[in-house]
């Protein structure tokens, strides 16, 4: 069984690492942000407690967060292992985790703050189904509008300047120091997110001693 726990500020690609590390490894994603938004969609009561704090410029309570995290690894449907972003956030956090689930590994993507505003203020969402763009790398095909259902694309509530330099203030101030803690455990790998994706997950690979990542049409190939 492997567990392995992904680190990095918000637009380091840990969504997009997880998934293409989860894809051929039967492993389970655990995204804290995707829960959250799940229940932001469905109008759960959960849901309407983060969309306050979210248009409040807000973050999500630690204690929250540590509360969601606990009921999604307690459904234990994880046979093979997991992949966890978004979590820990605090030191309290990671020594639970650690003694709880024995991590193999963390990754730590990492970026520059200059790279991170660029990446997140591109970044678009449809209202409508939830498909995410970047108008750096993804753009739709119809300005401003969804490729799969035309809905006007919309700039996510936690997407702006002040809400990011919030964010980053908060990762600097408390993330950083769960990394050096993993650190005293020699379980931290240092990838720089800043290359291609398929190269980032390629570098994840390595440095976890994985098999290689094979693209869809590489590995149909095979």
């Amino acid at each position: 069984m492997r567990k392995y726990v992904i680190m990095g500020v918000q637009g380091s690609g840990k969504g997009t690492q997880s998934a293409l590390l989860v894809a051929d490894l039967d492993l389970v994603h655990i995204s804290v942000g995707d829960i959250f938004r799940w229940h932001v969609q469905h109008h759960t009561k959960l849901g309407a407690q983060v969309r306050r704090t979210m248009h409040a410029g807000e973050l999500v309570s630690d204690d929250l967060v540590e509360s969601v995290v606990r009921d999604r690894l307690d459904k234990h449907d994880w046979n093979f292992g997991f992949v966890i972003d978004g979590f820990p956030r605090n030191g309290r956090q990671a020594e639970f985790f650690m003694e709880s689930y024995d991590i193999d590994g963390v990754i730590h993507l990492a970026l520059p703050d200059d790279e991170v505003r660029r990446r997140v203020l591109s970044r678009r969402l449809c209202p409508g189904c939830g498909m995410d763009y970047n108008l750096i790398a993804d753009r739709p095909e119809v300005e401003g509008r969804c490729d799969i259902c035309g809905t006007e694309l919309v700039t996510r509530a936690d997407d702006t300047p002040e809400a990011l330099a919030a964010r980053l203030r908060d990762y600097h101030e408390k993330t950083r120091p769960v990394l050096e803690l993993f650190r005293r455990k020699e379980v931290v790998h240092d990838v720089d997110a800043r290359p291609a994706p398929e190269a980032v997950q390629q570098e994840i690979r390595r440095v976890l001693d994985l098999p290689p990542y094979l693209p869809k049409a590489d590995a149909l190939a095979a």
